[in-house]
Order: structure tokens, then sequence, then C-alpha cells
């Protein structure tokens, strides 16, 4: 008798997205591999997200598991998700988003062949009309396979979205999406790869990220503080996990995430006091850690000066911050 195939849960949150949910969930229905089921999680959505849903439920029955819960936000819509998931791989789709036919099918073909417990592929950004606006590789100048004891630089390089990315559902053991917070992925994904010895990678651009025309834009807000609690989260499970006597890495990650990303967010903060706030307890976070300018400015990621790989705008604003330049930083706000 053949072996059954392994099982992947695919959970998928939903929140008034009735324009885009569709094309997200025909992409997984039409996955090359077949044995998944596919986890949508209403949200609590105010629009006719659920006719949809309900919709591809009676036409895929052995495919769609429909569920409606109130709104918990992200976090709690994916927590609610694992917690039903039935396989032994879980992977998660963002829906507005979509994905490549054989995305799933590549993917756990890779975490079996290498015994891995976590598979990244690449993501590229669309735009409504299905054209690629931006391609972001993930991990560039490595194998398929890596061992993190060898390679264990991607702990600092990697991106942490959750939704290009295929986990073994051991991973989630004792382990979920922290509710209520903002950079929840920065916060989860690292622990779980800590848990990991090996990882693997498909250089595909799997995943379509939706660049959203009619989203309002974001505000920038105190909100931001969250990236830096993610951080400190993940520095408490680094102190436990078997990899807790790479500080060059760990020390990496804080520069990457903990500063870097955190101006990023920054240098769209536009309401005053937030921002002198949130500059304060970036230095507050630096300090602590005895991070230096000369730490920031040398850090490399994928073996590139990451400082230098920026846009000139980005450069200017980052290093009119490390000078101590707030003033001149809110005039270019």
């Amino acid at each position: 008798m053949a072996d059954v195939p392994s099982k992947v849960s695919v959970i998928v949150p939903v929140y008034n997205v009735e324009n885009y949910l569709a094309k997200c969930l025909d992409s997984l229905v039409g996955q090359t591999h077949q044995h998944m089921e596919i986890l949508v999680v209403n949200d609590g959505s105010k629009d006719n997200s659920e006719q949809v849903i309900q919709d591809f439920a009676r036409r895929y029955p052995e495919k769609i598991r429909a569920f409606t819960k109130e709104n918990g936000g992200l976090s709690d819509a994916r927590n609610f998700g694992i917690d039903r998931a039935t396989g032994d791989y879980i992977g998660f789709v963002d829906s507005d988003d979509y994905v490549m036919p054989d995305m799933f099918e590549e993917m756990l073909a890779l975490a079996e062949k290498h015994q891995s417990k976590m598979v990244i592929c690449n993501i590229q950004k669309v735009d409504q009309n299905g054209n690629v606006t931006q391609k972001l590789t993930q991990i560039p100048n490595m194998p398929e396979h890596i061992g993190l004891k060898d390679h264990f630089s991607v702990f600092s390089d990697l991106s942490y979205f959750a939704c290009n990315k295929l986990f073994s559902k051991e991973l989630f053991n004792g382990k979920r999406f922290k509710k209520a917070v903002h950079f929840e992925d920065i916060q989860l994904i690292p622990q779980l790869l800590l848990e990991c010895d090996t990882i693997a990678q498909t250089q595909k651009f799997h995943y379509q990220y939706l660049e959203r025309t009619d989203s309002i834009t974001k505000t920038h807000t105190a909100k931001g503080l969250d990236i830096l609690k993610a951080v400190e989260d993940v520095e408490a499970c680094f102190a436990h996990s078997a990899y807790s006597d790479r500080r060059a890495e760990l020390k990496n990650f804080q520069i990457f995430e903990g500063v870097y990303s955190f101006l990023a967010y920054l240098a769209f903060v536009k309401e005053e006091k937030n921002f002198n706030e949130m500059a304060g307890e970036l230095e507050l976070f630096i300090k602590k850690r005895n991070i230096t300018l000369k730490d920031i400015l040398k850090y490399n990621r994928f073996d590139q000066n990451y400082l230098l790989s920026l846009p000139l705008k980005k450069k200017i604003f980052y290093l009119l911050f490390f000078a101590g330049q707030k003033k001149l930083i809110r005039k270019l706000i």
C-alpha cells in the first residue's frame, strides 16, 4: 500500500476582504498538492466576506473548513486556526494575497527531503493587475538545505514573515502568536526558527503579496514600540535555546530588527510627541544592549553592508538619527 501523503493545513484569517478573497481561495483550492485542508477563519468581518467563504465551502467541501468568530485580530485568528489544524504541516496565507499552484507541493517535498521543520520561499509584490512590482529574495547565495549550526547568520538576516513559510506542526507545541500586538511575526517566527536544526528553501517566488490601492494608508503610531517588545521576547527565548552562545548573531538580530526595522517604521511617525517618545525608547534599547554606533554602521546582511545597500533617502534619515539630528529629521518627515 502506498504511503499516505503528509497533510498540509493552510490557515487564512479573513477580515473585510470581499474584493480579494475569491482570488486567494482560488489559488489554494487549485494547489497541486491535494492532501490539504484550508481553514478559513472569518474574524468578525462586516462586509460580504462570509458569503464568499460559504460559496467556496459549498463548492469545495472536501478542502474548505469555514469558521466564524468574533473579531480578535490577526494573531487571534491564526491561533484559532492552529488549534483546529489536523495537518502535519501548517502554512499561513493572508486573505488579500495569493500563491502559485505548486507552492505547497514543492515546499512539502523540501520539508520531507531534508527533514526540515521550516521551509521558506521567495515573495514578490504584485499590483492589482498582477504586475510584479518588486521581487523579495529571502535567502540569496545559500543552498536548498541549510544547517543552522554552520549557517546561523540566517537568524539575523531572515525576513520574519509568516506567510512565505511552511512549518512542521510540532513547532507550535506550546507556542502561539502573541495577541493584541503589532509585529506578531517578528515576535514568534524567530522563536520557531530556534527550535530547528535545519531549514530548507526554494528560490521560486511562490508567494504573491498584493499591494492594494484601496487600502487606507496606515497611521504610524506608538504601536511601533511593539517591535522592540518583540525583540525582547525573542531575546528571552534565545537565552534558553541551543544557540544561546551565538552572541554575534543575536546582536545582528537586535540591530536589524530592533534598530533598522524600528527606524524604518519611525520614519513615518508624523506626530512629534510619539516620534520623540519612540526615539527615546530606541536610544535606551541600544544603550542597554551595549550596541555601538560602529556595530550599527558595520552591520552586514547577506555579506553586504546593510546601510550602503539602502536607498539614499533612507540612508540620510538613518545617518541623521545616529548623529542625533532629530530636528533636521522632523523637517524631512
